[in-house]
């Protein structure tokens, strides 16, 4: 047995290492000053999110120190079984009087006073099932066999999830789709996916207008996006027999027609979905990120320097609350912060779940842009850090997973600083390593640690 077999503690990353602890610390310093109740300010104080969080990182340690002593081609070995328990659970989380509700959100398996979140943990096995798929069957993305196994593998979870409905956990498994371009996916996916957002958004602003034509009712804007749609595939179609040569035309007028029909369709579904699907208050979030829910007067809102009993607090018809008070948060910060435990909206309440999905608010507000960038420059490194590992790999199993890693971390990253500057709708997911949650923080370190132990054997092949 080799010597990094007998301690992979020899050659464990620990840059990364560095910057997973700094994130973690960081993170609960933030939480400790967003939650604190000053009768109770011990740190593992259970009663308290802190103090839970404080015994979550406790047990993520112990976590990540153990999967760096498991053997490394366990994962590889295992990787359908583990995809097959987070299945499961997430199948049984659907189940009355299994899964618990919060938030509107069907997604919890209560564990005591600890909820467990499947959705989650079914990121691990996805990343897993997906590195396992393609390593072990050379697969090729040229053929449509492997884009459909592929497709399952993640839709699967996707659906489950989607049935909460838990539709911030669902989007984060768009960031799978990246992983595969590594690996030789057609950026024509991309394209397609481009093209989709800006139907589904074409489809959310005529969704939502006032317009009721006969026997479309309420349906009538929708109605009008697909009428478009139709026009805009007849052009093309028109186009492709006025400049392109006979013998490709077949092709393109394939092309075109299935383009035409699938935008068509999609848009019906985008419709669907946001009347038959999300909960009122999702379709409110999506709304107010694309400006089209009506706000409050600007002297309901709290502004810099205002006392805080001057503040007004949320009105259940105004869906744009939770949004403003982050931004208005992050604005008070600053250059250099209010200093910590010193925020006004954060010390006052007015930034509704600011240790968990608002914890960056958190930071800008008491930390201020210094603090912000900070934040900002840890997780870069970090994902650049996974990037360059995945690289470094011999085995196409380790690559595939680091990759995996780096798009979930991503993809989290990117949708919860939006959420809180205003530029992603609020759709619930947590930052990770920073923000409150012992599903996420202990998921999170699994999938990093997963890949630091793969890393610390890189010489090996793994199938």
């Amino acid at each position: 047995m080799n010597t990094q077999r007998k301690n992979p503690l020899v050659s464990v990353d620990w840059i990364t290492v560095l910057i997973y602890m700094a994130l973690v610390i960081f993170g609960y310093m933030n939480i400790y000053s967003a939650a604190l109740v000053e009768e109770h300010p011990a740190i593992y104080d259970f009663s308290q999110e802190y103090g839970k969080q404080f015994w979550f990182i406790v047990v993520s340690l112990f976590v990540a120190f153990t999967l760096l002593y498991m053997d490394a081609d366990f994962f590889s070995r295992f990787s359908y079984v583990i995809y097959g328990i987070v299945i499961f659970l997430l199948a049984i989380v659907l189940i009355p009087g299994i899964g618990k509700s919060q938030g509107g959100n069907q997604a919890w398996i209560a564990l005591g006073s600890i909820r467990l979140q499947p959705a989650e943990f079914a990121k691990i096995g996805v990343a897993l099932v997906l590195a396992k798929y393609i390593s072990s069957t050379k697969a090729k993305f040229n053929d449509w066999k492997t884009r459909l196994i592929a497709a399952a593998i993640i839709g699967l979870p996707g659906l489950l999830i989607l049935m909460q409905p838990d539709v911030g956990s669902l989007l984060t498994f768009i960031a799978f789709t990246f992983v595969l371009y590594r690996e030789g996916l057609s950026g024509n996916v991309l394209f397609i996916g481009l093209g989709s957002i800006v139907v589904a958004v074409a489809s959310i602003f005529s969704g939502y207008n006032n317009i009721n034509y006969p026997f479309f009712g309420e349906h009538s804007g929708v109605f009008l996006t697909i009428i478009i749609l139709f026009i805009i595939g007849v052009v093309l179609l028109f186009m492709v027999r006025s400049f392109v040569v006979p013998r490709n035309r077949k092709s393109l007028y394939i092309i075109v027609s299935l383009a035409m029909a699938g935008s068509i369709a999609f848009s019906y579904s985008i419709d669907y979905i946001i009347d038959g699907v999300l909960e009122p208050h999702q379709k409110s979030r999506i709304y107010v990120t694309l400006g089209l829910e009506q706000k409050q007067e600007e002297e309901e809102a709290p502004v810099e320097n205002t006392a805080p009993n001057q503040i007004q607090l949320k009105k259940p018809d105004d869906p744009g609350y939770n949004a403003r008070m982050a931004k208005i948060a992050v604005a008070n910060g600053g250059f250099i912060g209010q200093g910590y435990m010193q925020g006004p909206m954060t010390s006052n309440k007015y930034v509704p779940e600011r240790w968990t999905d608002f914890i960056f608010s958190v930071v800008s507000e008491e930390w201020g842009f210094v603090g912000s960038f900070f934040v900002l420059i840890l997780f870069l490194a970090l994902i650049i850090r996974v990037i360059n590992i995945s690289e470094r790999q011999r085995s196409q199993f380790s690559r595939i997973y680091g990759y995996g890693v780096a798009s979930i971390f991503m993809i989290h990253f990117i949708i919860n600083i939006g959420m809180v500057i205003g530029l992603a709708p609020i759709i619930g997911i947590p930052l990770p390593f920073m923000s409150y949650g012992g599903s996420s923080l202990v998921g999170f370190t699994i999938m990093l640690f997963i890949l630091l132990r793969l890393d610390s054997e890189r010489l090996s092949i793994f199938k």
